[in-house]
């Protein structure tokens, strides 16, 4: 893409740029994503795709936990200065986090079976893969799914729950059972996740907002919360 092109685009207009993504070779599409003018800019200068991402309100580059990389070969701007096509070589020819060659799998106006994974995303934390799976089960049956059953029944459901499970580890704290402790610790922590999913709110939001805490004295964590 033209320098002079760049300029056309109005970032108080639109600072998240739609960016349609599409296999250099079968024209296949392969996701979409957004970019904010940082992401445009390394991703021009580094020919390796770079987005921003909105759940978890940070710049990211494709494959930097996958290795599933996106090289850039051609970029194009519509014809309203608002939407970005990339045509890309994908590194392992997988695009989806779920390790499906694009993300667009799901077919709505038929019934039938979504297209298999040709891979597993093993690098993705767990966190991470809990969170996209709770997103997935929004969908899914809850006669099937105990997380679809959960988010189906509503807020309440799922915070009783979250309360029962925080008994639960507590009961074991004070057992000092360490067994018990791990397993009560993870049934919190993952209908924790589905509190966090049902309200679209990513995981790593909440390790962004540890890591700003991090070196911070209780006091002065509390005063700069006050402070904002």
């Amino acid at each position: 893409m033209k320098p002079s092109l760049i300029s056309l685009i109005n970032w108080e207009n639109t600072p998240l740029l739609p960016v349609i993504v599409q296999d250099v070779e079968s024209h296949e599409v392969l996701m979409l994503a957004y970019m904010n003018e940082e992401a445009l800019n390394l991703t021009l200068q580094s020919s390796l795709a770079h987005y921003f991402s909105r759940s978890r309100e940070k710049l990211w580059k494709k494959g930097e936990s996958s290795g599933h990389f996106q090289h850039v070969k051609e970029a194009y701007l519509d014809c309203d200065s608002d939407t970005l096509l990339l045509k890309v070589i994908q590194e392992g020819k997988v695009a989806c986090h779920t390790g499906r060659v694009s993300c667009f799998f799901n077919r709505i106006d038929v019934e039938t079976t979504p297209v298999k994974p040709i891979c597993e995303m093993k690098n993705y934390n767990i966190n991470d893969k809990i969170y996209h799976i709770i997103q997935e089960r929004k969908s899914a049956d809850p006669k099937t799914s105990y997380v679809a059953s959960l988010l189906h029944k509503g807020d309440n459901s799922i915070l009783k729950k979250v309360v029962e499970e925080a008994g639960e580890f507590c009961f074991a704290v004070k057992d000092n059972n360490k067994q018990e402790i791990v397993y009560e610790a993870a049934d919190l922590i993952f209908h924790t996740l589905v509190a966090l999913g049902a309200k679209n709110i990513n995981p790593d939001l909440v390790s962004q907002e540890l890591e700003r805490r991090f070196g911070l004295g209780g006091i002065e964590e509390k005063n700069s919360r006050n402070d904002s």
